[in-house]
This record gives structure tokens, C-alpha cells and sequence, in this order.
């Protein structure tokens, strides 16, 4: 009786698999679900990052659940770094029980949890995203996530200190040259000590500490013409390159043309700053756009302006950059139904509701669309934000190296590059002391494949 019931459940099985099978390839074929009530009586069981800039998007998730006839159960909606825990919790339990979570680029090699996309959508879907966000939601050649909305670098500037005729005069005598936003990282410097007025103006800010400063001085690493690690994965931001590349935030930090109090910075501090009117220069995300240009939360609103981030010494600009974006576990037993959730939250109509808001979209049409939508209710400077932001992020992003030591890497050497910039170690000494810590992460790691 009992291997009776194996046969049958056997063979339900194998009826399983073929009808998910056949689902699967009609929706290689379509590229998603299209015919009403397709998915009626399932349940789509997700995790998704939580947060006030994240939410509206998700007020579209019912009209995807009246189109296909699938519910939706959100076992967690948490922050990125609490659902970065979740999720490595998940992985050590092996206890996998939901098909679609949130991700991000930056942090996807992490994860063993996710599957190949690649033959989940068809070749015209995936067409619609950026060629290059695409290849950065690869892990070892495989395609884990779909782009959402990226997150990339550029300057914004306060116009109020540029359009000022005295800095105007100032400046020109000074350096023979009109005053305008910096096209390369020399004139940058030499526009934030100039425009520095302590302790009630400052010209430029960055971060420092936690990942914020690993990133900031990876980006400006590159743009210089270094690198992090090699083709190897053996540190070598310890050249003399990164000695010139910390130096540049140490020179600032000593000299007090950013505020004394940059060391203990991340996001949101830079953010208030450059709202309240004290920092003429700021390198910044997209996602303060609108924050910055809103009279409710900013001083300065209505006189901000927004440019490509300047050129580094190796004439390439800073570009450290990543996309939030959705993945679909190994495990899902519906994984055509899960496509077609992602599908449907990264299509035109979805990203254009993030965008409204100053988010990037990861969709060609939807950075164009929004663009010209900005343009045409005449906000002159969030169609500009878009667009530069846009163009950054087709031309100079790049991601920290997609392995899954990243976090360390990075938990090991902002300490180092913080007790640079505060004087307690010189830069040579501090990144030595940081690229043997690193070279220790991924020692241990070659060792324990």
C-alpha cells in the first residue's frame, strides 16, 4: 500500500514538473504571462526591501494579482541591510520556503539562493533594459537578478555660490578662468578650497565610514587609474595610485574644507548638509534629487544644479554604482509565475512610478519617458537629473567586484582609510595595513573551496 502511494505521488510529480515545464516555456516564449486568471489559486510568497522610497511601487501589486489571478504573500518587507541578514540566516538554515526576494547587485554573490534568469525572459524583454545593468546582475556569468532602479554617483552643485558676482570676480582673478561647475578632479579641489568659508561653509563633504567610504574611495580609485583587487583577487589599492587617491581625502580633511566632522558621516549627514546651504560641492545619489530640490526639506531649493561627476586623473570618472533589483530562488516551484511578478514590477509603467520620485530606472524607455514627462510639467531640473544621472549610468558605472567577500573586504578597509583621514596613521601605513587584511579574507576564502 505504502509503495503504491510512492507511485502515485511519483507520477504527480512528474505531471508537476511537465505542466511547469510547458508554463516555463511559454514564457521563454511570450516573455510573460498574458491570458486573465492564469495563475488563479497560487500563492506568490516574496521577500522585499522596505523603506518610504521603496513603497509606491508596491501599491501596483494588486492590479498584477487581478491580471493573473495569484496572490501575493509578503513574508517580510525589511530594510536592505536587515534583509541582507534575513537572507543569509535563510541560507544557513536552508530554509528556502518563497519564491521571489529583493536584491542588489552589490551584494548578489552572497547568495547561492538565486537561479539563472537567463531562460526566464526572452531576449525582447530583457532588450529593454540597460545593456550594462544587465551585466552587472550577473554572478559568474549568470544572470541572478533583474535590474529595478540604480544608484550611481554625479555632482551636485550650489548655484547660489557659483551665480555670486563676487565669487565670480574672485575666482577669475585668481585662477584666470570663469567659474563653472569642475570638469575634472584638479579643479574640483581647487574650487572646494576656494569657496570655503569655515566654519559656516564648506566646498565639498564625503563620508566616513562604514561602506560609504570603501565605496567613495574605490570610485575615486578608479577614476585615478587604480584598481581594488587584480585579475587575481590579490589587493593592490596599496600602489601608489591608492596612496594618492586617500591622500586627496586626507589633504581635505587636514586642511578644513570639509567639516570637522566627515570622519563619523554617511548618507543622510552629507544630504542635510548640502540642503541647509553649507557645502558648495557634493557627490551624490539620485536619490536625493528631489530632497534637494524641495523647499520643504532644503534651503537651497530651486538653486541646485546637477552635472556628471568630474574626471579622474586616470580621465575616467567616479562610476561606483548598483541597482536594486528582484531575484527568483533555486527552490520556487512556480518560477514562471515569479517572472511575470518581476516582469510586471520592472515594466514601463511600474519604473515610470519610481522615477516620478527621482528614482533611475533600469528600462531605456522609462529613463527617456521620464525625462521628457519632467520636461513637459516645465521642472526643468529633475529632467536634468534624470538625464544626467542617466547617462552616468550608461557611461561610467561600475560595481565593486561581484564577490561574495565583499562585505569584508569593505569592513576591512574603511577603518583603515578612517584613521588616515583622522591622522592616526599615515595613508601608506593605513592601506598596507588593510591590503594584508584583505589578502587574509581572500586567502581564507580560496582556501575553504
Amino acid at each position: 500500500m505504502q509503495g503504491g502511494k510512492q507511485k502515485q505521488a511519483g507520477k504527480a510529480a512528474l505531471v508537476r514538473i511537465a505542466l511547469s515545464a510547458a508554463a516555463l516555456a511559454a514564457v521563454i516564449a511570450s516573455g510573460v504571462a498574458h491570458a486573465d486568471n492564469e495563475y488563479k489559486g497560487y500563492t506568490l510568497r516574496v521577500k522585499l526591501i522596505g523603506g518610504v522610497q521603496y513603497e509606491a511601487l508596491y501599491t501596483r501589486i494588486p492590479k498584477w494579482e487581478k491580471q493573473t489571478g495569484a496572490k501575493v504573500e509578503i513574508v517580510s518587507r525589511k530594510s536592505h541591510f536587515e534583509l541582507d541578514r534575513e537572507l543569509k540566516q535563510d541560507i544557513a538554515s536552508n530554509h528556502i520556503d518563497y519564491c521571489v526576494s529583493s536584491n542588489h547587485t552589490n551584494f548578489a554573490a552572497q547568495y547561492p539562493i538565486f537561479r539563472d534568469l537567463k531562460g526566464l525572459f526572452a531576449p525582447d524583454v530583457l532588450a529593454q533594459y540597460a545593456p550594462n545593468l544587465l551585466k552587472q546582475s550577473e554572478v559568474n556569468g549568470h544572470l541572478v537578478q533583474i535590474p529595478r532602479s540604480t544608484d550611481i554617483e554625479a555632482l551636485y552643485y550650489d548655484k547660489v555660490a557659483f551665480d555670486d558676482p563676487a565669487n565670480q570676480a574672485a575666482y577669475r582673478k585668481a585662477y584666470g578662468k570663469p567659474l563653472e561647475p569642475p570638469k575634472d578632479y584638479a579643479e574640483f579641489t581647487q574650487q572646494a578650497k576656494f569657496f570655503t568659508k569655515a566654519p559656516n561653509f564648506y566646498g565639498t563633504q564625503f563620508p566616513g565610514k562604514d561602506e560609504a567610504l570603501t565605496g567613495t574611495f574605490y570610485s575615486l580609485l578608479v577614476a585615478n587609474g587604480g584598481q581594488l583587487l587584480d585579475s587575481n583577487m590579490k589587493p593592490v589599492f596599496n600602489s601608489p595610485i591608492g596612496v594618492k587617491t586617500l591622500n586627496w581625502f586626507v589633504d581635505l580633511y587636514r586642511q578644513g574644507v570639509v567639516p570637522k566632522g566627515a570622519p563619523s558621516y554617511v548618507w543622510d549627514d552629507l544630504g542635510n548638509n548640502f540642503a541647509s546651504g553649507k557645502v558648495a560641492l557634493d557627490m551624490d545619489w539620485p536619490g536625493f534629487a528631489s530632497f534637494y530640490n524641495d523647499p520643504k526639506t532644503s534651503k537651497i531649493a530651486g538653486q541646485v544644479g546637477v552635472v556628471r561627476a568630474p574626471l579622474g586623473a586616470g580621465n575616467r570618472r567616479p562610476g561606483w554604482s548598483g541597482s536594486h533589483s528582484f531575484s527568483i530562488t533555486k527552490t520556487c516551484d512556480r518560477p514562471e509565475v515569479a517572472a511575470s511578478f518581476i516582469q510586471f514590477l520592472t515594466n514601463h509603467d511600474s519604473q515610470m512610478v519610481e522615477a516620478r520620485l527621482g528614482t533611475i530606472p533600469s528600462r531605456l524607455d522609462a529613463q527617456r519617458d521620464a525625462a521628457k514627462e519632467f520636461e513637459a510639467k516645465h521642472d526643468l531640473y529633475m529632467a536634468n537629473a534624470i538625464t544626467v544621472f542617466s547617462a552616468a549610468a550608461k557611461d561610467d558605472s561600475f560595481t565593486p567586484p561581484r564577490i561574495a567577500q565583499w562585505n569584508e573586504i569593505s569592513n576591512a578597509l574603511w577603518p583603515e582609510l578612517q584613521k588616515a583621514i583622522i591622522g592616526d596613521k599615515t595613508s601608506t601605513q593605513a592601506l598596507n595595513d588593510a591590503a594584508k587584511k584583505v589578502s587574509d579574507i581572500m586567502q581564507d576564502a580560496a582556501d575553504n573551496e
